[in-house]
């Protein structure tokens, strides 16, 4: 089933940053990955949320990276003493075999810049800023709990953005949705100022409303099923309650506009009014 995606390991090269405790690692197609191992320090389910929600955003055409599946042998494990875990005040090995890889952002032999953040003043510089607007809607759908993560990278005529760690989608490790206002949102209201109408959504909204179940299910049978413990119906329930949120995306959405943040400054009131005129 893995034949034709999975890549092997063939270099350390370094630690990452954040919770899962990722490495940055060399694959057999000469590029590079940030892995996530199934010993993480989160939960092994994180690596089936990373594959499904970036297969998803790819899909439907979000700059997010590409994913793959990466085969680390016990071998480099055992001979690359920074291939280690910490956890519970432990350092432990790397589990070796499969396991989860985001190809990483940036051209490493460039040594291209890559920026956690950068200031309101060069927003407008970034070539795909309204992508803002369209991961939104994914977050929404997929139950992100976590903050939208984003890096940007430098370019010839400014910046891209790229967002990265879809970890938290679908709650983490529970599978469940709380959906909270503010859940999935970047932290910074500017990157929604362009937000007029429903427009700004599409053409991803659209896609996630018309989606066909099938296409969830061509994703998640690539899942290798150690990554949800090969709970089936765990990820049936999972596939189908994802399939069946397609509905309450525009709520969602409503939900954080109506909130405190008042992240959308420039929604155009006028249609909607006239609509409600009418209805009454």
């Amino acid at each position: 089933m893995h034949s034709t995606e999975t890549l092997r390991a063939v270099q350390h090269i370094r630690r990452m940053s954040g919770g899962s405790q990722s490495h940055l690692i060399r694959a057999s197609d000469k590029n590079f990955y940030v892995v996530k191992f199934q010993n993480n320090a989160q939960d092994i389910r994180i690596l089936a949320n990373e594959y499904f929600a970036g297969k998803l955003g790819r899909l439907l055409g979000l700059s997010m990276p590409e994913v793959k599946i990466i085969d680390v042998s016990e071998w480099l494990i055992t001979n690359t003493e920074e291939l280690r875990i910490q956890s519970a005040g432990l350092s432990i090995p790397c589990s070796s075999g499969l396991q989860f890889g985001s190809h990483y952002v940036g051209d490493f032999w460039q040594q291209e810049y890559v920026f956690d953040y950068l200031p309101e003043s060069l927003f407008e510089r970034i070539q795909n800023h309204r992508e803002f607007s369209l991961v939104l809607a994914f977050d929404k759908w997929t139950g992100n709990t976590d903050g939208r993560q984003a890096v940007f990278t430098k370019q010839e005529r400014g910046y891209r953005v790229t967002f990265i760690d879809q970890g938290h989608c679908f709650n983490a490790a529970a599978w469940t949705f709380p959906d909270l206002a503010l859940h999935g949102v970047y932290y910074k209201n500017h990157v929604y100022k362009h937000v007029t109408s429903w427009i700004s959504f599409d053409p991803v909204l659209s896609r996630i409303e018309s989606i066909r179940e099938s296409a969830l299910w061509e994703i998640a049978k690539a899942i290798p099923p150690e990554w949800y413990k090969h709970d089936t119906q765990a990820i049936s329930l999972l596939i189908k309650t994802l399939y069946n949120r397609r509905a309450l995306i525009r709520d969602l959405i409503t939900g954080f506009r109506m909130s405190s943040r008042n992240p959308f400054p420039n929604w155009v009131q006028r249609k909607e009014a006239a609509i409600e005129n009418i209805v009454l």
